[in-house]
């Protein structure tokens, strides 16, 4: 890590801190269309990622790029809603700065969502998926550059990268609300463009269940930190070459629009279980 994003990071934790908000239990990291879910967060402090000085911008529809600061279920909760893409330009270092500054301020929860093309063949656009595991087929990592040992080791463990605790506690809440929860591998590619329906048939048989183009850097940090990890996709569309369609981003904020508010129910859910010890 350089040292100029190692600032950037620590600038973004203090600037969160000057307004006063405590603690957080816990963080989360919205995608795409998916930021609606911070409009559930009580007694709000919002601080817009552009006021943190160096801060990397997104430039995506449906990433605000703002973090907000409150309650959840009378728990504390820091949430980013909208993050940043290696395709954006970002270096790998840099891509991480987002959840640096939100394990920084000391939650032991990170959850992420994010939108996933669908490639076991009976995912359907709207269903959730919790990540078992993943992929990095991109070559990059956050952890590259110079390694802050206050931070983390420089060989981290990525054996249990998301929390089995937690995906049983997530499993235990969607069928509470009668939801249907699937499970599988993400595989984290570099976009921005969508894959071809050969590199879809290399994917399946290398072990991926669904693929995006986020979510990896942010569960690396936060597991390096030593965070436990939650992670859900909304299947936002079958990935190439299993619909006969043609691809859209439109097409993936239209189905996390449909999925968003099952998926938001799910969250709060989670979040509440930490107010009694879960």
């Amino acid at each position: 890590m350089s040292l100029e994003v190692e600032e950037v990071a620590r600038a973004g934790v203090a600037r969160i801190q000057a307004t006063g908000a405590g603690r957080p239990d816990v963080a989360l990291i919205l995608g795409s269309g998916l930021g609606h879910i911070a409009d559930r967060v009580e007694n709000a402090i919002r601080v817009p990622a552009s006021d943190m000085p160096g801060y990397p911008p997104s430039t995506v529809e449906g990433h605000e790029g703002v973090f907000v600061m409150g309650r959840i279920e009378g728990v504390s909760v820091a949430v980013l809603s909208g993050r940043i893409h290696g395709y954006e330009g970002h270096s790998p270092p840099v891509l991480g700065i987002p959840a640096r500054i939100l394990c920084a301020l000391g939650p032991k929860t990170l959850m992420l969502t994010n939108a996933a093309g669908g490639i076991v063949e009976d995912f359907r656009p709207g269903d959730l998926m919790l990540i078992s595991d993943h992929l990095n087929l991109t070559t990059r990592s956050p952890l590259q550059g110079v390694n802050v040992d206050e931070w983390g080791p420089r060989f981290p463990d990525m054996t249990e990268v998301y929390s089995a605790d937690l995906r049983a506690q997530a499993r235990t809440e969607a069928a509470t609300l009668g939801l249907g929860l699937r499970e599988g591998v993400y595989a984290w590619v570099p976009g921005p463009q969508y894959e071809t329906p050969a590199e879809i048939r290399m994917l399946r048989t290398l072990g991926a269940d669904a693929v995006g183009m986020s979510t990896v850097p942010e569960a690396t940090i936060a597991s390096h930190m030593g965070l436990s990890v939650l992670a859900v996709s909304v299947i936002s569309n079958q990935a190439a070459g299993m619909s006969g369609k043609r691809l859209s981003h439109d097409e993936v904020l239209a189905a996390c629009a449909t999925a968003g508010q099952k998926l938001g129910e799910l969250l709060v859910r989670l979040v509440a279980s930490f107010r009694t010890g879960g």
